[in-house]
């Protein structure tokens, strides 16, 4: 068990690559750009935690252990978008799902419930870009080719991230966990190990974009289908 009574992750200390751009100025260049994009997030995020609050009982915050930096477990801050204690039925999001509130359904669609790592980033835990930190479930899971995947912050988002924005629709209504492991984890743990393995400042600019237009995109669909009804 690790000092915070958590489980302790697989142990990797091999090679990092571009070690001064990840250990030293990837991290600065997080830590600034989450304290300018603080105060405007602050200004989404309140309306967004009374919208939570007043949508379903239950907490505002949802703070699941995932598996983390240097093969430490840490809590994610996201925005509460399914009912309480849904994680105790499944966990992962099938199409439909009818324990997604309806404030939920908005904010995963565009991503709004991830706004609170910003205070992951300034804590150290998590970087804009990485991959996407996993349940400890699978992480533990890991194989010693996918342990690489501890050499780096995990992120906001990553090119798993911007391929399955839609993962809820791929893994369907039926058996959804079984889909995603069959379906989904393994291309999912091939494109983190791919990222920790090529990590550098061209590739996170890229995956930042991508994953802005991705956004964007959704926020565009929406709006067609509320045009539609």
């Amino acid at each position: 068990m690790s000092k915070n009574g958590l489980p302790e992750m697989p142990y990797w200390d091999g090679p990092l690559s571009h070690p001064f751009y990840s250990k030293v100025v990837k991290r600065a260049l997080d830590l600034v750009l989450a304290l300018v994009l603080l105060v405007p997030g602050l200004v989404l995020m309140v309306p967004l935690g009374l919208w939570v609050k007043l949508d379903s009982p239950g907490p505002v915050f949802y703070r699941a252990v995932r598996g983390g930096y240097h093969n430490q477990p840490f809590r994610i801050f996201k925005f509460r978008s399914m009912v309480v204690d849904a994680d105790k039925t499944g966990g992962c999001t099938a199409k439909n799902d009818d324990r997604v509130t309806r404030a939920g359904r908005v904010m995963r669609r565009l991503k709004l419930d991830e706004l609170p790592q910003l205070f992951n980033i300034i804590k150290g835990d998590m970087s804009f870009v990485g991959p996407r930190p996993e349940l400890l479930l699978y992480t533990t899971q890991y194989t010693k080719e996918q342990e690489c995947i501890m050499w780096v912050r995990p992120g906001i988002t990553d090119r798993s991230s911007i391929v399955y924005i839609a993962q809820d629709e791929i893994v369907g209504e039926e058996d959804p966990v079984a889909n995603f492991e069959k379906l989904i984890l393994p291309e999912k743990n091939r494109l983190r190990v791919e990222y920790a393995r090529n990590q550098s400042f061209p590739l996170d600019a890229q995956l930042f974009w991508e994953t802005i237009r991705g956004v964007f995109g959704k926020a565009e669909d929406m709006a067609r289908e509320k045009k539609r009804t």
